[in-house]
């Protein structure tokens, strides 16, 4: 009995030691364990911060058209602002009431312009009438104070993004940017109590656990918006307690570390909103303008809480695809809104009624344009380097004009489609310039205008043919003492012959001589011997020069045949020349990009060409009433009938035997260069007229041209000119023609005799 006894204490003893033991392992357990969550909490801290406090995101470059410039005697007519308004997504109302609407009569438009960011600065938005005439903008009058703007920009167009390489595409917006009903009705969809938790509530995950045991499969989630957010910032979607606990614990460090308005943010702008394509779609600012091509401010409610609703599985609710299951899937959030009393009885049946209003599915919200988007990066790259498309946030202001652009497209798609009936594989090159910018703005590289491939607009080098006559009579023009507009030119056989003793006897395309032309004829019918006549004249290498100073990069050997367009050269060369013709004769070189802006919307420094006199303007604006004369009467009158009382200015080029058609011209508003031929120099038996014009007449059909103002400039008067000899007369004499003349050596016979001496001019005959 004693030893029972005895026992007892050592078995006590031994049950105690071995309770303190596993109680000394276990808070030694727990205070390792606290430390490795700690020093792993911290390390989750810096990865959360590196991200909140740096760069949350790479934002693609951006890259825009041109910004419509309004101002008194622009030339943008009535149809072509509205066209513009449309393509940009503004509303026409009877009454504009707010951003993003207009209204219209026959001669005025009344607009209500978005605020967008400018390279001039922020532009704020502002309600304005903008009254036309014939000529175009007559006056811009801001409505407020009825004060008359000098010049008026509407927001320029996004044509894209450059997208890194995790194919995720956004555009930013700020909280106080996004309608008060997205945040109402995100917060009661997918965290109602985000503004009371810590970043995790479990009450929610536990009621979650619930519905999702009692019903065998997971139908609810109990995750917070924070949750959510560091899941997509920093989490694969791999379904495991790992990542969940994970997961829990970035959201309470977020949840500390910044505010709810800062978390909210980040979530607005990071949620996964669809798939376009290759790209996917995040954020509510890009989402906006995917589904309905409109900015997220502008949205109806019905629209908003659409975009709420596509959360839950922008797959599955594909508003294209399952129409049906996203319009019932949206009005369950809009009851949410009502029940809520975020709206009234009234609103939510409106906003339940009304469709989805989505854009057209066919319409990409990203424009294909393989052959600008190849100029503007080559012009990036030998401006600032190849890396900075690659930079977050750059914002790259091009001179694309969207609506010429898509004039451009149709009038390629449509001519080829029918040339193709007559000569097959044929290709096509065009490219629009603005002629008051010297800024590209169209350009099409293929008879398909989306293809990414050889780009024919600027790679090619073919023969520009009768192109080159305008500058052959620019530089006989230019000697006034010796040639005008009716100077009589000889059109007779002429064999020439080189150095080698090889002879060359140059044709009119009729094979037929008159003898003798005026100028203008020679001109206008594009007859080759009075051509290479007056090039001779004046010398092969004054014709060469006023090419290059035109503009023409490229080397040219002075050989007679240049005078006939034997110079190898693409549509944007022909642009770039025809520019200085358009332009009273002032050489600017052609860009593509007016302005670049990085992250913090402040513009990079470039240097850029300064302008020449390539032409007296005088001398340009004979050469420009010789080119008109070519579209009314000359070998391109087909043009000129097809548009009846517009002045246009243009000239028709065939390389011989028909293998390449060129065409080039231009309105008030813009200079387009086009050539037609095979890729592989066959035949195609398309003259100048017959292809490239063909391309040109549907691209003015697509945009309506305007009407060159041909006003005289300084140094041009009306003249006189006896119709056989060219010689100068009295505006009372027999058989004259009126035509322009350079003021500085107009001398007109007396009394239909002799020209007066400038002596006699001097004292009054």
């Amino acid at each position: 009995m004693t030893k029972k006894t005895a026992k007892k204490p050592r078995a006590k003893k031994a049950t105690t030691s071995w309770w303190r033991s596993l109680w000394s392992l276990t808070w030694k357990l727990a205070i390792v364990g606290l430390a490795v969550v700690t020093f792993y909490a911290i390390y989750l801290d810096q990865i959360i911060a590196q991200k909140f406090e740096g760069q949350k995101w790479h934002l693609p470059a951006q890259m825009f058209s041109r910004s419509m410039a309004l101002y008194p005697g622009a030339a943008v007519n009535h149809p072509q602002l509205m066209a513009e308004l449309k393509l940009l997504g503004y509303r026409k109302v009877a009454d504009p009431r707010q951003v993003g609407e207009f209204s219209a009569s026959s001669t005025r438009i009344e607009l209500w312009r978005r605020p967008f960011l400018h390279p001039e600065g922020n532009q704020v938005e502002q309600r304005v009438m903008i009254s036309f005439d014939s000529n175009g903008v007559s006056s811009v009058k801001r409505m407020s104070d009825k004060r008359e703007l000098a010049v008026f920009h509407l927001e320029p167009v996004l044509l894209d993004r450059i997208i890194a390489g995790d194919g995720e595409d956004r555009l930013f917006v700020r909280t106080p940017e996004m309608p008060a009903s997205i945040v109402d009705a995100l917060i009661l969809v997918e965290d109602r109590s985000f503004y009371d938790h810590y970043g995790v509530n479990p009450l929610a995950i536990a009621r979650a656990a619930l519905v999702n045991i009692s019903a065998g499969r997971t139908v609810q989630g109990g995750s917070t918006l924070t949750q959510q957010l560091a899941k997509n910032f920093f989490l694969s979607s791999e379904r495991s307690i790992v990542r969940k606990v994970r997961e829990a614990l970035m959201a309470l460090i977020i949840d500390f570390r910044y505010s709810k308005d800062e978390i909210l943010e980040a979530y607005l702008n990071e949620v996964y909103m669809g798939q376009d394509k290759a790209r996917g779609v995040h954020g509510m600012g890009l989402a906006s303008q995917f589904y309905f091509g409109r900015p997220v401010g502008e949205l109806t409610v019905s629209q908003q809480a659409f975009l709420v609703a596509v959360i839950k599985g922008p797959s599955y609710y594909n508003p294209w695809r399952y129409p049906e299951r996203a319009q019932e899937r949206r009005d369950l959030v809009l009851r949410l809104l009502m029940e809520n009393d975020k709206l009234t009885v009234a609103q939510y049946k409106a906003a339940a009624e009304s469709p989805l209003g989505l854009r057209s599915s066919q319409k990409s919200v990203h424009q294909k344009l393989p052959a600008f988007f190849a100029v503007v990066k080559q012009e990036l790259r030998e401006r600032y380097g190849d890396s900075l498309l690659q930079q977050s946030g750059v914002k790259v202001y091009t001179t694309l004009d969207p609506m010429a652009q898509e004039a451009a497209e149709k009038a390629v798609s449509s001519t080829l489609a029918s040339l193709d009936k007559r000569a097959k594989n044929i290709q096509v090159g065009m490219v629009v310039t603005d002629k008051y910018t010297g800024g590209i703005a169209a350009m099409v590289g293929d008879k398909v205008p989306s293809y990414e491939g050889f780009n024919r607009a600027v790679e090619i080098r073919r023969p520009i043919g009768s192109l080159i006559k305008p500058f052959v009579y620019a530089s006989a023009l230019n000697q006034s003492d010796k040639f005008s507009l009716a100077t009589p030119i000889d059109d007779k056989p002429i064999t020439l012959k080189n150095e080698q003793g090889k002879t060359w006897s140059p044709k009119n395309f009729d094979k037929k001589f008159s003898g003798q032309v005026p100028l203008l004829t020679a001109i206008k019918d594009s007859m080759n011997v009075p051509t290479v006549n007056v090039g001779l004249a004046v010398g092969v290498d004054k014709v060469v020069s006023t090419l290059q100073k035109s503009g023409w990069e490229e080397s040219v050997s002075p050989y007679p045949s240049v005078l006939l367009g034997a110079v190898n050269g693409s549509p944007l060369m022909v642009a770039q020349v025809y520019q200085t013709l358009a332009d009273e004769g002032r050489y600017r070189k052609l860009t593509s990009i007016t302005a670049v802006l990085d992250s913090q919307n402040q513009a990079l420094e470039v240097s850029r060409a300064p302008s020449s006199q390539a032409i007296a303007p005088a001398t340009d604006y004979l050469v420009q009433y010789a080119m008109n004369h070519v579209v009314r009467s000359g070998t391109a009158k087909r043009l000129g009938a097809a548009f009846p009382g517009v002045r246009l200015a243009g000239k028709t080029g065939t390389s011989n035997d028909s293998r390449d058609s060129w065409f080039a011209g231009f309105d008030e508003r813009n200079v387009a260069a086009i050539w037609v031929g095979q890729d592989d120099n066959s035949k195609t038996g398309l003259y100048g007229s017959s292809g490239a014009m063909a391309v040109y007449q549907a691209f003015l059909q697509q945009r309506p041209p305007l009407s060159l103002r041909m006003i005289p400039v300084n140094g041009v008067i009306n003249g006189y000119f006896d119709r056989t000899t060219g010689m100068a007369k009295q505006g009372n004499c027999d058989n004259i023609i009126g035509l322009p003349a350079l003021e500085a050596s107009y001398r007109p016979a007396e009394n239909c005799g002799e020209p007066l001496s400038w002596w006699q001019k001097l004292v009054g005959g």
